[in-house]
């Protein structure tokens, strides 16, 4: 099979031909038919000191289950993060970690929407939005931003603005469903809201507290990083929560059911559409990192095979 490797911080990446794994316990080998870009593992190739695998979310049919497997079969559509090689012909999940995949919905439709759908989701729960209240999103042109806009606007939100770092992306924002879509740099990022869903960090998280009401809560859950003062939470009694989906998934598989289930009710209803930037070849895989480094998507990225 092809996989995707580099031997030294900031690559380059090649593919490589490679034995196809072979399942574990509780493991499943599944032929990959859609991969997901991210930021994340974007930063690892080009900042983490050793070579990682390159894993992530993928989508595509199980060919072999490993022993005490009991959920899925070869055949079965299936979705999940692989903590391996995942940009590769055939990958490996653990069991814990799949999702079925639905009627109604492709390979791409599932990697694009399970793993930032509930990322976005999750956030939202950690942020204890409320009907009517007002949401910003910062990263909203981008794989998790994009959904949560729509997440937002579907739990009843009174308001929701967009952040993003490109004018041009403006219109795709509101044409998810933003009330108004602000730029980093302006020099307020109109009324306050009650919730602000991060991304982003290191220097924006200033502005992203300042646009928060009195009682607002900021939920970080990227890795970018940054700091704040405490007085600037102390002065309007806002919070600023971290989020991390792996605890989620780790430590309370029910509720990452109760809300995959959720994500993909709202999908079949209309409500929530993931938005694909664009489809590389797994050879070009270069090519779809550039889209994520250097922010130019709108929506997700994909590697296919």
């Amino acid at each position: 099979m092809r996989r995707v490797r580099y031997e030294s911080t900031g690559g380059p990446l090649f593919v490589e031909e490679a034995p196809v794994p072979e399942p574990g316990p509780g493991e499943l080998l599944v032929r990959c038919a859609a991969i997901g870009v991210t930021l994340p593992v974007v930063r690892k190739v080009t900042e983490a000191a050793e070579p990682i695998a390159l894993g992530g979310e993928i989508a595509g049919e199980v060919v072999a289950a490993g022993e005490g497997v009991t959920r899925f079969r070869p055949r079965d559509r299936v979705t999940g993060m692989c903590f391996g090689h995942g940009y590769a012909d055939f990958a490996l999940l653990h069991e814990a970690m799949t999702s079925p995949i639905p009627d109604g919905a492709d390979a791409v439709d599932a990697v694009a929407l399970v793993r930032s759908g509930l990322v976005a989701y999750g956030a939202l729960e950690a942020a204890r939005q409320a009907p009517g209240e007002a949401v910003l999103v910062t990263a909203a042109a981008s794989g998790i931003g994009h959904l949560a806009v729509q997440l937002a606007r579907a739990r009843g939100a009174g308001r929701v603005v967009g952040a993003v770092s490109d004018p041009a992306k403006a219109d795709f924002v509101r044409a998810l469903g933003a009330d108004d879509c602000m730029q980093y740099t302006d020099d307020s990022w109109g009324d306050p809201v009650d919730c602000v869903l991060d991304a982003v960090g290191g220097d924006l998280l200033t502005p992203a507290l300042a646009a928060l009401a009195p009682h607002g809560r900021l939920v970080a859950y990227s890795s970018g990083g940054g700091t704040l003062q405490a007085y600037d939470l102390l002065v309007g009694a806002k919070s600023v929560i971290g989020f991390q989906m792996a605890l989620i998934a780790r430590g309370r598989p029910d509720l990452y059911e109760q809300w995959r289930r959720e994500l993909w009710r709202l999908f079949a209803e209309g409500a929530l559409r993931p938005a694909v930037h664009a489809e590389f070849a797994l050879q070009d895989v270069a090519k779809a990192h550039e889209a994520i480094g250097t922010r130019a998507n709108l929506g997700k990225v994909v590697l296919r095979p």
